[in-house]
């Protein structure tokens, strides 16, 4: 696997585990560098796994549209009490099929990149912790030379974020759902990459299974330190049956330490 492809698929785990909801006076910006290490299924229903050391860059961005936190990269289009609509991203890492049992002899996994509008609602906030419900809807494209359109992802979730004694904690889950072009993508077997242990396979859209995910991180001067772990189900999507899903759970797990290098003379209240 080329290494650029998995920093990649890493800096949006890192985004996932982020630097805590901004307080009051801290820099508009913050460039820093340091190292993560990281374990994820080859895909969701793999058996196999993917692991990583590997430099990360440290970057967050507090402005007024354009913001990269621990919500991920996104351009924010309202921003209103109780109410934020954005525009996000997220990321899956690349498989070369030679590495993974069942898909010997078929097609790479290219990485994919989605892009989509993301409604939040605060359902519930105290001076230390928020509920939220977010409803990302993200059209799907892989990552490669000639990219091409491989469906869209539907992904509610329920968050809680909760700082503690200098951490922040967080802990979200739901349900997945996908058109049939995204689980074509990763779960069809075309007939001629058939064998007698994968029978030709299609799959269908809408569910996809369901997640539940806790991170935690803490900033201790110029350095930060975060780690996450989360669950991922197939039971009852609609491609379970996929000879590649070899197993229904995943669990996929990271740490990460950087420090921050430079930052922004320009001060930003908590926007939480």
């Amino acid at each position: 696997m080329k290494a650029n492809a998995a920093a990649a698929a890493l800096l949006a785990t890192a985004c996932a585990l982020g630097p805590g909801p901004a307080r009051a006076d801290e820099p508009l910006w913050e460039l820093g560098a340091g190292l993560a290490g990281v374990r994820l299924p080859h895909y969701r229903g793999s058996d196999q796994n993917h692991g990583w050391l590997l430099p990360l860059p440290y970057a967050v961005y507090r402005g007024d549209i354009f913001r990269a936190d621990r919500n991920g990269a996104r351009a924010v289009l309202l921003d209103r009490p109780g109410v934020d609509l954005d525009l996000s991203a997220a990321a899956t890492a690349p498989t070369r099929s030679r590495d993974d049992r069942a898909r010997t002899g078929m097609p790479d996994l290219a990485p994919t990149l989605e892009l989509g509008p993301n409604l939040d609602l605060t359902l519930a906030q105290g001076e230390r912790w928020q509920v939220q419900l977010r409803l990302p809807v993200r059209a799907v494209f892989t990552a490669q030379r000639s990219p091409r359109a491989i469906g869209a992802t539907f992904s509610p979730v329920l968050n809680l974020d909760w700082q503690l004694e200098g951490w922040n904690l967080g802990l979200q889950g739901g349900p997945q759902a996908a058109t049939r072009a995204y689980h074509a993508y990763f779960y069809d077997v075309a007939p001629a990459y058939a064998t007698a242990d994968r029978p030709a396979y299609r799959a269908g859209g809408g569910a996809a299974g369901w997640h539940l995910g806790a991170s935690a991180s803490r900033r201790l001067g110029a350095w930060w330190v975060g780690s996450y772990v989360r669950v991922d189900s197939v039971a009852g999507a609609a491609f379970e049956p996929s000879p590649l899903v070899r197993q229904r759970s995943n669990l996929s797990f990271g740490l990460a330490v950087s420090r921050t290098l430079v930052a922004s003379d320009q001060r930003v209240a908590d926007r939480r």
